[in-house]
């Protein structure tokens, strides 16, 4: 037996012996992915006081990632069915691993965030990969199985992050959350070459380069304007980012429909399977993600958790993913995709509402049912979404296939961090203005109201003033407590009811069992042929 896997995949006359074995290294490699972006909630406080950045530089920390990572992940996951699927995820790791280690090292702000953007790059390599190779090596009895799995490892990610984070944090400099990714990243290429094998779409023609040119520049866009409209104000950048996104979707369409060999078939998303889930993965993720951002800030300013406390804490929202998806194995078959995708956007709907409860009073356990029920939402209903995604695809596009799914949900990310986090800054703002007045001085009322994190560092320095300084940096403090508990009730209403309205157009845009049922046995016919037709040739 070879030592490397050198026959395609999509030469072999049986499944792949060591897909259970790929299937780990795939997940390994998702894991640093999702964990790049969940680590950075703990390791921000830390990175803002030794780098002295401001409200907009730590932005730019975030989305130095999250711009390039969500607007290539389509175009790259065409180039790597086109070239090597096996080929991509390695390039990827090696990217996203030296882009780790220039994070980790320097410095100097500027630097940070080009370190991020490097590491967004390859993580828009690996995760398209992660997908169309898992479709490629498994069967299609095998792979709703081998999608949960996935899925479990996105939520595990959630949690793994800042717990990882947190426990390195307590003796280590913030630099050490960047190079905690190298040893996996190195682990997962060593993986790829031994477990996975190789992969590419047979018979695709030629990349439709000005169609993913057009992806690249509406995606990025609308995530730029997304994320920096209501953190910065709608100025010249994010109104001008919105208007070239915009264009750039409608020149994309356009082009797509008239293209013989499109990037992305814009025609599926009228087909209600595909439609239905992309639109289910993007507002579940977006208020998932909006909701964890800010209980996880609630854990740390308010309760006064340190990075590895609320790491701990976030522990069951890790477990409750794995219920749901073990739960989800044994249900979506049965109940179908509508049932189990609608039921799990129910109960994470609830989750978020629950949020509306939480006051100045409120300890950990106000948000331990939340969390359990987005965690279970989570492992409920990603895998079956996801595996209605890949299953609308030919072999030939399994890594367009991955792009898409993933870009629905890094947008989800994207809109629930920006639009809840522009919200809730809103709300705090205006709540603790009301609250404290003109009792503090201009500059550092605006320093207090920026964020909560603001609003304790000022309660700090008005404690150091002799007199009376104490009890009035206890009465801001309180406000400032006050104002954020308020804030997330006001948000978590507000989220709840997008929330509660995406449930509405899903449940109402996918089919029921009997039309999935059909367009599965089409689906099977087609696959058998495409496979025929591989052994034949």
């Amino acid at each position: 037996m070879p030592l490397f896997p050198n026959t395609p995949v999509e030469k072999m006359t049986e499944p792949y012996h060591r897909r259970w074995w790929a299937l780990l290294v795939l997940c390994l490699s998702l894991l640093i992915v999702v964990m790049a972006n969940t680590s950075l909630v703990v390791a921000a406080p830390d990175m803002t006081k030794d780098l002295g950045l401001s409200s907009s530089d730590l932005q730019w920390v975030i989305d130095g990632y999250t711009v390039p990572y969500a607007a290539l992940m389509l175009v790259l996951g065409a180039i790597g069915d086109k070239y090597s699927r096996r080929g991509a995820l390695v390039l990827g790791l090696l990217i996203f691993a030296g882009g780790s280690v220039t994070g980790g090292l320097v410095d100097e702000t500027n630097l940070v965030i080009t370190a991020r953007a490097i590491m967004g790059v390859g993580a828009a390599v690996v995760m398209p990969a992660t997908l169309s190779l898992l479709v490629a090596i498994f069967p299609r009895a095998e792979r709703a199985k081998a999608i949960t799995a996935w899925s479990a490892t996105s939520g595990l990610a959630i949690a793994a992050g800042p717990l990882a984070a947190g426990w390195l944090l307590e003796n280590h400099a913030w630099g050490s959350t960047f190079l905690m990714n190298v040893p996996v990243a190195v682990l997962g290429v060593v993986g790829a070459l031994l477990l996975v094998p190789p992969s590419k779409a047979e018979g695709m023609g030629r990349i439709d380069y000005v169609g993913g040119l057009l992806s690249i520049v509406s995606v990025g866009s609308l995530v730029y304007a997304t994320i920096e409209g209501p953190h910065f104000g709608w100025g010249t950048g994010p109104i001008t980012a919105a208007i070239v996104a915009g264009v750039g979707l409608l020149a994309f369409v356009a082009w797509e429909l008239k293209h013989p060999n499109p990037m992305l078939d814009v025609r599926k998303f009228t087909e209600r399977p595909f439609g239905g889930s992309m639109m289910a993965v993007l507002f579940f993720f977006f208020g998932t993600f909006g909701s964890i951002y800010y209980s996880t800030q609630f854990l740390q300013f308010v309760l006064g958790y340190d990075a590895l406390e609320t790491g701990i804490r976030l522990l069951p929202l890790a477990g409750a993913v794995f219920v749901g998806a073990a739960v989800t194995g044994k249900l979506a078959p049965k109940l179908g995709v509508k049932i189990v995708v609608g039921t799990g956007m129910v109960i994470g709907t609830a989750g978020v509402f629950l949020l509306t409860r939480i006051e100045t009073g409120s300890t950990y356990t106000d948000f331990l049912t939340p969390l359990l029920l987005l965690g279970f939402a989570i492992g409920l209903s990603l895998s079956p979404a996801t595996d209605t995604i890949m299953g609308s695809f030919p072999e030939s596009e399994l890594g367009v296939a991955g792009g898409a799914n993933d870009t629905a949900l890094e947008l989800g990310c994207a809109l629930g961090i920006a639009i809840l986090g522009s919200l809730l800054a809103t709300s705090y703002k205006n709540k603790l203005t009301d609250m404290v007045g003109g009792h503090l001085p201009a500059e550092a009322m605006d320093t207090a109201k920026d964020s909560v994190g603001g609003g304790i560092a000022v309660a700090e320095q008005v404690a150091k003033n002799p007199q009376g300084g104490a009890e009035q940096a206890q009465t801001l403090l309180g406000a400032v407590h006050e104002s954020f508990a308020h804030a997330i009730a006001h948000t978590s209403l507000i989220g709840g009811i997008i929330m509660a309205a995406g449930t509405l157009i899903v449940i109402a845009v996918l089919p029921g069992r009997k039309h999935t049922a059909k367009h599965s046995a089409e689906e099977a016919e087609q696959t058998t042929e495409e496979q025929t037709e591989t052994v034949g040739a």
